[in-house]
C-alpha cells in the first residue's frame, strides 16, 4: 500500500479470500444449525472483528509507521479488560485502574508525538488514531464473540462472522478494488498479498477463534504483546522504520500498565 493496492481495496481482497477459505474448511466438517437469536451477535462480531477492525487498521497503517501501529495495538488487552468491566461487570482493583491509565497514556503519547497541530492535520497522528480505533474494535470483537464459542464450533462461528463482515466491507472497498491493476503487479506483491490473506487472516483468525474456546478473551489478547518486538525487529531489518525515543518511552508506559493489569498481585 498504496503503490499497488489502496487500503480499502486490500481489505476487500483480504476478507473475500478469507471467506472463500473458511467456506471450503466449513464444508469439510459436519454442519451445525445456528439459532436465529445469535445472528445479531454474529453481525456485531462481523462489524467489530472484521469490518471496523481491518478498515481502521489498514487505513491507519497506510498513514503511520509499523512500530507505532504495533505499540498502539498493545493497548488491546487493557481495552478488553475495560470492556469486560463495563459489559460483563468484572471488578477492577486500584492496580488495574492505574494500569489502564498508564497503558492508554502511552498509546496517546504516540498519537500526539510529533504533531504540531490537531491530529486531523497530521498524517501520521491521524493514522495512529485509526490504529487506536482498530484496537478498540478488536477488543469489542473478543468480548462479543466469546459467548458464541461456548455454543458452536470455531469454524462455524468464524465463517459466519467473516460473511457478515464481507457484507459491510463491500461498499467501502468496491471502488478501490476495481482500481487494482493486477497485470502490473510483480510476482513478489502477489506472494505478499497471498501471505496477508492466508497467513494473517485465514490462519490467524482461525487459531484465534479456536483459542477463545478454551481461554478468556483477556488471555487471548495478551499475546499481542509480541507484536512490538516482532514489528520492531522486522521493520528495522527491512529498513522501513527505526526506533525513536518517544516510541521507547511510550512502550515503557504501556508495558508498565500491562504488568499492573495482568500480573500485579498474582502469586502464579
Amino acid at each position: 500500500m498504496p503503490n499497488y493496492i489502496q487500503p480499502r481495496g486490500f481489505i476487500l481482497v483480504r476478507v473475500t479470500g478469507a471467506v472463500i477459505l473458511f467456506n471450503i474448511l466449513y464444508f469439510l466438517f459436519p454442519r451445525e444449525k445456528v439459532a436465529k437469536t445469535d445472528y445479531v451477535r454474529i453481525a456485531l462480531a462481523g462489524f467489530f472483528g472484521v469490518a471496523a477492525n481491518q478498515l481502521f487498521f489498514f487505513e491507519g497503517l497506510n498513514l503511520t509507521t509499523p512500530i507505532s501501529a504495533a505499540v498502539i495495538m498493545t493497548t488491546n488487552p487493557i481495552m478488553v479488560l475495560s470492556l469486560s468491566a463495563i459489559i460483563l461487570k468484572v471488578p477492577l482493583n486500584a492496580a488495574k485502574i492505574i494500569g489502564i491509565i498508564l497503558g492508554l497514556s502511552g498509546a496517546l503519547s504516540i498519537i500526539y508525538s510529533g504533531s504540531d497541530a490537531s491530529i486531523f492535520n497530521n498524517g501520521e497522528a491521524l493514522g495512529n488514531t485509526f490504529v487506536m480505533l482498530n484496537a478498540f474494535s478488536y477488543a469489542s470483537y473478543l468480548i462479543v464473540v466469546k459467548p458464541l464459542m461456548a455454543k458452536y464450533k470455531a469454524v462455524t462461528v468464524i465463517r459466519l462472522v467473516f460473511m457478515a463482515g464481507l457484507l459491510i466491507v463491500i461498499p467501502f472497498g468496491a471502488s478501490q478494488f476495481s482500481e487494482i491493476a493486477w497485470a502490473e503487479m510483480p510476482s513478489l506483491i502477489y506472494w505478499e498479498v497471498a501471505f496477508v490473506v492466508v497467513g494473517t487472516t485465514f490462519m490467524a483468525y482461525l487459531l484465534n477463534i479456536y483459542a477463545l474456546k478454551t481461554v478468556s478473551s483477556t488471555t487471548v489478547s495478551f499475546y499481542i504483546y509480541l507484536q512490538p518486538l516482532i514489528a520492531a525487529i522486522s521493520a528495522t531489518i527491512l529498513g522501513t522504520d527505526e526506533l525513536r525515543f518517544s516510541m521507547i518511552s511510550s512502550a515503557i508506559l504501556i508495558f508498565s500498565g500491562v504488568y499492573l493489569v495482568s500480573f500485579y498481585g498474582r502469586r502464579n
